[in-house]
Order: C-alpha cells, then sequence, then structure tokens
C-alpha cells in the first residue's frame, strides 16, 4: 500500500472519531463511542496490514520467428526490476496463417507484479501483423499470474501472418 492510501485511512479514521466527539444540538452523541473507536481502529489496522502494492518494471525482448503455417519464435530479453536486470528467455509457437521470417525487437513496461518470477508465464495472443523489410508492433499481453505486459517496436523481414500465438517467457 503507498502512503497516500495509508493517508487517506488515516483520515477516514480521525474523521470517524471527530464524528464519535461530535454532539447534536440536544448534547447527545451522534454515534456512541465505543463503535467509533471501533471503526477507526479496523480502518487503521486495514491500512497496516493490506498487501503491499504491485509494482512494475522495464522490458527489452528481442526474437527471430519463422514460419509456414506453424511457426516459431526463439529469443532472449532483459527485465529490470526495482534495480536489478533479469535474463529473461522467449519461446513460442503459432498456428494459422503465417509465412515468411523475422526479427522482433520489443521494449516496454510490465505491470502487476510483485516479483521478477511474476514475469514467467505464457501469454497468448490473436493477431495479424505483416512486415516488408520493416513495420512496427505494439501489444498487450497478460499471463497466468496477471503481469501485463505492453510492448511496442520494430520488426524486420519478410513475414505475413494472421495467426494465434503463444509467448512463454523465462526469467533465468
Amino acid at each position: 500500500m503507498s502512503s497516500r492510501d495509508g493517508w487517506a485511512l488515516r483520515s477516514v479514521a480521525a474523521i470517524v472519531l471527530g464524528v464519535a466527539l461530535a454532539r447534536d444540538n440536544h448534547g447527545v452523541s451522534r454515534m456512541p463511542f465505543l463503535r467509533a473507536i471501533t471503526v477507526a481502529l479496523a480502518l487503521v489496522l486495514a491500512a497496516a496490514l493490506s498487501p503491499a502494492r504491485a509494482d512494475e518494471g522495464r522490458v527489452t525482448l528481442q526474437f527471430f520467428k519463422a514460419g509456414w503455417v506453424i511457426g516459431g519464435a526463439y529469443g532472449k530479453g532483459v527485465l529490470s526490476f526495482r534495480g536489478e536486470m533479469y535474463g529473461l528467455e522467449v519461446g513460442g509457437l503459432s498456428y494459422g496463417f503465417t509465412f515468411g521470417g523475422s526479427q522482433t525487437t520489443l521494449q516496454g513496461r510490465v505491470r502487476n507484479i510483485r516479483r521478477a518470477s511474476d514475469v514467467a508465464g505464457v501469454y497468448g495472443a490473436g493477431g495479424a501483423g505483416a512486415a516488408i523489410i520493416t513495420g512496427g508492433q505494439a501489444v498487450i499481453l497478460t499471463n497466468q499470474k496477471g503481469a501485463i505486459l505492453e510492448l511496442s517496436g520494430t520488426q524486420t523481414g519478410l513475414i505475413v501472418s494472421f495467426d494465434l500465438s503463444g509467448l512463454a517467457l523465462t526469467v533465468k
């Protein structure tokens, strides 16, 4: 939880406590004091015990793709996360209308991760694309752990594809 979220919950707790101490025009408490203390304490504990917020990192991937109906991809990459660099291995298969070969370089960010190993997994997508010499690429993918890759870059080669594909990332 960020310090901003903790501050907001502590502020709500202070307001609840203030309402408990407030009196109406006849001197009667608006909220029983014990109930107000319980609610304020529960809010403060929720702020202290909630799980840490997910973080994000930077990713660079370079892979080669080739195919004739069934395609394959293999490459390497780097994850930069919390000041550390982690090697990545890229592999994948595709099935559909695929013809040719290309080299793809993608850069971007990965969100919703708590540790580097959250990046590892299988990312699935359906897509269409073509590169004759050089073309642009942009993709947003999610794996089974909830990591979200937002990548863009270039594809160089001669390839035309309209396929379903899976991309597997492994942290080395």
